[in-house]
Formats: structure tokens, C-alpha cells, sequence
């Protein structure tokens, strides 16, 4: 993703945030809490923000990002932290996993030895990570802290 591109990633967090079935969005400026907008406040200014998008139909349709952030997901100061969306109409067509797979191959690429992320227990998403090679390392009512290890 270019520079000029990063403040899609509001757009981004929001379509992040899992809802499950017969409730309701959250309203659009939930991204502006702190809690979401350590995930894009300033991105870029950091050698750890590393930022992918996918593109269709000539637009970008996708992101997936990591950044050393105090989110849920946060193990400790060495270990990048994933964001990933795409836009509903895009999902469930492996953009997601190749998006991840990709991300993943780079940041092996830099030297980095883990990375983390914070799923919601009923997103369906957690299978993809599973799949990839995420492991659960700690949960809590809502959700699951998952590592993968390079």
C-alpha cells in the first residue's frame, strides 16, 4: 500500500470489526477510540508498520497490516501485531489467506521471529488462522491471543 494510501485504513478497522449474526454495526466513528486507533494513528512513521492492500475492479479491496502496538493482540515490543479487512463483497475468495500468507513471507523475510493478532472466538476467520500456522497462546471470554512463530 502507498503512503498516500494509509487512510484507507479507517475504512479498514472498521470493516475489521467482527459483528456477529442479527446485530447490529457499531456506528463509523467507533474507529476514532483509542483502543482502534492504535492501529492506524500515524501509520507509517515506524520501520514496523508494514502495510499490504489487495486490489479489484481497479480499487483496493483489502489491507493487511502489522505494527508494534499495545492492541489486544500485543505479546511484547519485538512482536508485530496483524490488522486485516476486506470489503464484504470480497470475502470468502482467499484474498484474506493470500493476503496473510504474503504479509507473513515478509515479515519472515526482515527477520522478525513471531507475530500476533486478536480474534473474536466466534469470527470465522479463526480457522484461516489455524490453518496458517497460528497458534491460541492465551484467550479470554471474547477472544483468542494467536502467535505464529517463523
Amino acid at each position: 500500500m502507498r503512503e498516500s494510501e494509509y487512510p484507507l485504513l479507517q475504512d479498514f478497522i472498521y470493516e475489521a470489526i467482527f459483528i456477529p449474526e442479527g446485530q447490529e454495526k457499531p456506528p463509523r466513528d467507533i474507529v476514532l477510540r483509542p483502543e482502534l486507533q492504535v492501529y492506524t494513528a500515524g501509520f507509517g512513521r515506524y520501520k514496523d508498520d508494514i502495510c499490504l492492500a489487495a486490489e479489484a475492479d481497479d480499487k483496493i479491496v483489502g489491507a493487511v497490516w502489522v505494527r508494534i502496538m499495545d492492541d489486544y493482540g500485543h505479546i511484547d515490543n519485538e512482536t508485530p501485531s496483524f490488522a486485516i479487512s476486506l470489503f464484504e463483497e470480497y470475502r470468502n475468495f482467499g484474498i484474506g489467506t493470500a493476503m496473510m500468507r504474503e504479509m507473513l513471507g515478509l515479515l519472515k523475510e526482515r527477520g522478525y521471529r513471531q507475530a500476533s493478532l486478536a480474534v473474536q472466538k466466534a469470527n470465522y476467520a479463526v480457522k484461516m488462522y489455524r490453518r496458517l500456522g497460528f497458534e491460541v497462546i492465551d484467550e479470554n471470554e471474547e477472544e483468542y491471543i494467536m502467535l505464529f512463530r517463523f
